[in-house]
C-alpha cells in the first residue's frame, strides 16, 4: 500500500491495506463491495438486528405449534409476520422517497424493539391469549413493512454501480446467515428458558441497527420535487408493467414464493410430521441452521464463484435444480439424511433469489428504485406468508408433503418459463477488473483518489 508523501498515513489508509491490499480487485464481487465503510458499517448493524430478528422468526413457528399443535395457526402467524410486506409495500417504497429514510427507519426499528418486549411479556404468561399474540406479530409485521422499502433502496447507494453484484451477494447472505446464527443462539435459549428470553433478546439486537443508522451518513429521498403522493405510490406499478425484464422478474418471483417457498414456513410441520423432529428441539434448531448455512452459501456464491457468470441464466438453471431438491425432501423420511439435503435446498433457494435480485438492482435507475424494491418486497417477503396461510390449511386437508410437492411442480415450470435474457437481460455482464494499486502521479509523488 503506497501513501501519499506530503501527509502522514490515516486510519481509513490502514483499512484500506487490510481490506485491499495491492493485488486487483474484481468490480461486482463481495470484497469490492466490502471496501466501501459506510456499505461495511450499515450491513454490519443491521446483521446484527437481523440475526435476532430469524431467531425470532424461526422459533416462532415453533412456539405457535408447541402452544396450540395446530398448522393453520402457525400459517397464521407467519401471515402477520410477512403479511404486511404485501399490502404496506406500495406505502413504505413511497414513504423512503418522500420521508427523511435515517429517521423512518429509526423510527421503525423503535417500534420493533419494543413490539418484541411485549411479546416475550404474553409468552412468559401460563396461558397468553391467541388473538393478543397475533396482534402483536401483525403490529412487528407492519412495522417491518414500512421500513423494508427505505433499506432496499439506500444498501445500493452504498457503493458504486459496478459493485453493486457483490453489495446485492452480501445482503443476501446476511439474511441467511441470520438464519444461521439465530436459530443457533435461540434453540437452546428455548429449550432451557423458554420463548420469552428469545423475543427479549430479538429486542435488544435492535440496537445494533439503531447504531448503525445514527453513525453513517445516509442518502436522502430519491422523488422528484412536486411530485404527489398518489403518483409516487402508483410509480412502481407503472415500471413493472411497461418495463418486460422487470415484469418478468417479479411474475417469476410471485409465483416460487407463493407456491415454492411454504417449506420455509411450514418447517415445523415438515420436521415434526416427515423426520420425527420435535419443534422445540436442539435438532430442529440444526435443520434450520443448516438449511440457512446452504442459503447463505448459495447467496455469496454469486458474488464469488459465479461472479463473472451471467445471472439470467444462473437464476434458470437454479429454479430447475431447487425443484428437484424440493422434490427430494418432500419424499424423505430419515432425519439424518434430512441435513444435507436441507443445505443443498438451501444452498439453490437463495442461488435462485440473489441471481434475480442482482438482475433486477442491474437494471433500476435510482430514481425508482425504492418504489419498484418495494414491489420486490411485495413479491418475495409478502407473497410467501400468502402461500404458507394457504399451504397450512392445505397441509391439514392432506399432507405436507402433497404442498411441497406442489411446489417442486411450479418450481420447475418456471425454469422453463423464467427466460431473462429473452426480454432484456445483459448476456454477459462479466465485471471489469479494477487495480487497487495507487499509481504514480506525473510527478513522481503516487496519487491517491480523492
Amino acid at each position: 500500500m503506497l501513501f501519499r508523501r506530503d501527509r502522514d498515513p490515516q486510519p481509513e489508509d490502514l483499512t484500506d491495506a487490510f481490506l485491499e491490499g495491492d493485488r486487483p480487485v474484481a468490480a461486482g464481487t463481495v470484497r469490492a463491495a466490502l471496501a466501501h465503510r459506510d456499505f461495511r458499517v450499515i450491513w454490519s448493524g443491521t446483521f446484527a438486528s437481523n440475526v435476532g430478528t430469524w431467531m425470532q422468526n424461526v422459533l416462532l413457528g415453533a412456539y405457535a405449534l408447541a402452544l396450540t399443535g395446530d398448522p393453520s395457526f402457525v400459517g397464521l402467524l407467519v401471515f402477520a409476520q410477512l403479511g404486511p410486506l404485501l399490502f404496506l409495500g406500495p406505502v413504505g417504497g413511497m414513504l423512503a422517497d418522500l420521508v427523511d429514510r435515517r429517521r423512518l427507519l429509526l423510527w421503525m426499528q423503535a417500534a420493533q424493539l419494543v413490539l418484541s418486549l411485549g411479546l416475550a411479556a404474553l409468552a412468559a404468561t401460563p396461558s397468553p391469549s391467541r388473538a393478543a399474540i397475533f396482534a402483536v406479530v401483525l403490529a412487528i409485521g407492519v412495522a417491518n413493512a414500512l421500513a423494508a422499502p427505505a433499506l432496499s433502496a439506500i444498501i445500493p447507494t452504498l457503493v458504486p454501480r459496478p459493485d453493486l453484484p457483490g453489495a446485492v451477494s452480501l445482503q443476501s447472505a446476511q439474511m441467511n446467515l441470520s438464519r444461521v446464527i439465530g436459530p443457533a443462539i435461540g434453540a437452546p435459549l428455548y429449550a432451557a428458558f423458554g420463548p420469552e428470553w428469545v423475543f427479549a433478546l430479538n429486542a435488544a439486537t435492535y440496537l445494533f441497527a439503531v447504531l448503525a443508522l445514527t453513525i453513517t451518513p445516509v442518502p436522502g429521498r430519491d422523488g422528484p420535487a412536486g411530485a404527489s403522493g398518489w403518483a409516487h405510490l402508483v410509480a412502481g406499478f407503472r415500471v413493472a408493467v411497461t418495463d418486460p425484464l422487470i415484469r418478468r422478474i417479479l411474475v417469476t418471483l410471485t409465483a416460487f414464493s407463493f407456491f415454492s417457498l411454504a417449506f420455509v414456513g411450514l418447517m415445523p410441520v415438515v420436521a415434526r410430521d416427515n423426520f420425527g423432529i420435535g419443534p422445540r428441539s436442539v435438532a430442529y434448531g440444526l435443520l434450520y441452521a443448516v438449511f440457512g448455512t446452504g442459503a447463505a452459501a448459495g447467496a455469496v456464491s454469486v458474488g464469488t464463484r459465479f461472479a463473472s457468470r451471467p445471472k439470467a441464466p444462473l437464476a434458470r438453471g437454479g429454479l430447475l435444480v431447487f425443484a428437484g431438491l424440493l422434490a427430494g425432501f418432500a419424499l424423505l423420511r430419515s432425519a439424518p439424511a434430512a441435513y444435507p439435503v436441507a443445505a443443498a435446498l438451501g444452498f439453490a433457494y437463495f442461488l435462485v433469489i440473489t441471481s434475480l435480485a442482482t438482475v433486477l438492482q442491474e437494471h433500476l435507475d435510482d430514481a425508482v428504485r425504492g418504489r419498484v424494491m418495494a414491489l420486490w418486497i411485495m413479491a418475495f417477503g409478502g407473497t410467501v406468508p400468502v402461500g404458507v396461510l394457504i399451504a397450512g390449511f392445505v397441509a391439514r386437508q392432506v399432507t405436507v408433503t402433497v404442498v411441497l410437492l406442489a411446489g417442486a411442480a411450479v418450481a420447475a415450470a418456471l425454469a422453463a418459463w423464467a427466460d431473462l435474457a429473452a426480454v432484456g437481460a445483459p448476456a454477459d455482464p462479466t465485471p471489469r477488473r479494477r487495480s487497487r494499486r495507487r499509481r504514480p502521479s506525473p510527478g513522481g509523488v503516487p496519487a491517491r483518489p480523492g
